[in-house]
């Protein structure tokens, strides 16, 4: 068995260096609670009661009873999804968004020949028996989603359609409409896949906001689902340079900052929005980047949490501490960091965010998010990065200040089952060298 690195922190407490080079905290109070071995798991998120998980696992989703958070339990799982219809089953799912008890599932994340593109709908009232609803097929994969109100947010990039198109959430699901960077400036036509694909959507109160990597942030208004429209771009490169970009330059730029905006989340008031930005190489790993957006209009920023340490910051073989996806909750904000782990900040001062609380096993963990849910958080640890051992695991730990302690942690994960994964960002190298040309002619499909 490997020896394992791992770093266990609290508020106050001294980081000391390992004979490795990794940093090792001298506190071990945050610690995982216990554990739950999936096969394939990515995208986690909790139901409103915070004791039922539900996770992508790639060629499905499962759903966990955490009631318990130091036995975590699966009560289900969906696999082979749609393995009836032309191309299917539904493959790379790597997203999964609930709202009460609808599930939206999609895929696949990345371009596949021949395969089946759809958003599925369930109903979760019953975790342990969901019950299929509806289908909506689209000529795009979809890598990520959000669902709110009835109306499903998906990513729909690819040639015949670029930006983010609303479905209805049910039984019968339609497309409602859409919004692009080319509904806002036609030059973003000329501007290269890779530097421009909206990769997240997160939508809250009437807003979208929606991660297009280098082409930045940007926030729109879906209150109409079916006229989405421009409020504000929070940040980003300006069009014109990134229009200069050939194929191999923007393969290059699109692993690395500045730019590479991936994951956005905004407060429960709606006033503080998060980026998160995933990069490799020279110049290093990239961090969560903190906005005032209590005048949407007018963003502020605030300040950057920076990415824990890495021996390399490459996206080939590297030790991967780049920023993923997070959460807000109350004045805290559950971030997770691939091999550097999982964090919790104190951001009841946002322009000056506190670490509280952080985790890391370098060797054997590699983390695609963190949730709160109540007196304890949910983490999902997944298969990546290419070329490393990294077991697929549902942890949970004690919020810090909960009380919860991990003394009654389980010792032995429970199996899961099998299935294929893959890296997260495989929507850029699928797509890389793809122009957005094709907006031209998708604007007038995507309607």
């Amino acid at each position: 068995m490997r020896r394992r690195q791992f770093l266990a922190a609290t508020a106050g407490a001294a980081l000391v260096p390992t004979a490795a080079g990794r940093p090792r905290s001298q506190s071990s109070s945050f610690e995982p609670l216990g554990t739950l071995d999936i096969t394939g798991l990515a995208e986690t998120v909790l139901g409103d009661g915070g004791t039922t998980a539900f996770a992508a696992v790639s060629d499905g989703f499962v759903t966990v009873d955490v009631a318990d958070p130091t036995a975590p339990a699966l009560l289900t799982e969906r696999r082979d999804i749609l393995t009836d219809r032309d191309g299917g089953p539904l493959r790379e799912i790597w997203d999964v968004k609930l709202d009460g008890d609808r599930l939206a599932v999609v895929g696949p994340a990345n371009p596949q020949a021949s395969a089946l593109q759809a958003v599925v709908f369930y109903d979760v009232s019953d975790p342990a028996d969901p019950e299929q609803l509806g289908v909506h097929e689209t000529p795009y994969p979809i890598h990520n989603c959000d669902l709110e109100d009835g109306v499903a947010y998906l990513t729909a990039n690819g040639a015949a359609s670029v930006g983010l198109v609303t479905v209805s959430a049910g039984t019968a699901p339609e497309r409602l409409g859409s919004w692009a960077l080319t509904d806002h400036d036609q030059r973003w036509a000329d501007v290269r896949y890779s530097l421009a694909n909206l990769h997240d959507v997160f939508v809250q109160d009437g807003l979208a906001h929606l991660a297009h990597w280098d082409a930045g942030t940007w926030i729109v208004d879906v209150e109409d689902p079916t006229d989405p429209s421009f409020v504000s771009r929070v940040r980003g490169r300006p069009v014109e340079d990134l229009r200069e970009f050939g194929r191999r330059a923007a393969r290059r730029d699109g692993l690395r900052q500045p730019g590479n905006d991936h994951y956005v989340a905004v407060d429960d008031a709606g006033d503080l929005l998060g980026i998160g930005i995933e990069a490799w190489n020279d110049p290093g790993p990239g961090g969560v980047v903190l906005y005032d957006v209590s005048d949407t209009t007018r963003p502020k920023r605030l300040t950057r949490i920076d990415p824990p340490p890495t021996t390399d910051a490459s996206y080939r073989n590297g030790v991967w501490t780049t920023a993923h996806n997070f959460e807000f909750s109350g004045d805290r904000l559950y971030t997770s960091w691939y091999q550097g782990g999982v964090k919790v900040f104190d951001v009841s001062d946002p322009a000056n965010p506190a670490e509280i609380a952080a985790w890391r096993d370098t060797d054997d963990a590699c983390f695609w998010t963190a949730r709160p849910a109540g007196e304890f958080l949910v983490a999902a640890s997944v298969d990546q990065p290419p070329g490393i051992d990294v077991t697929e695991r549902l942890y949970t730990f004690p919020d810090p200040g909960s009380g919860l302690t991990p003394d009654d942690a389980t010792e032995t994960p429970t199996d899961g089952t099998t299935a294929a994964s893959g890296p997260g960002f495989g929507v850029l190298a699928g797509l890389a060298g793809l122009g957005l040309g094709a907006w031209r002619m998708a604007r007038g499909r995507t309607k």
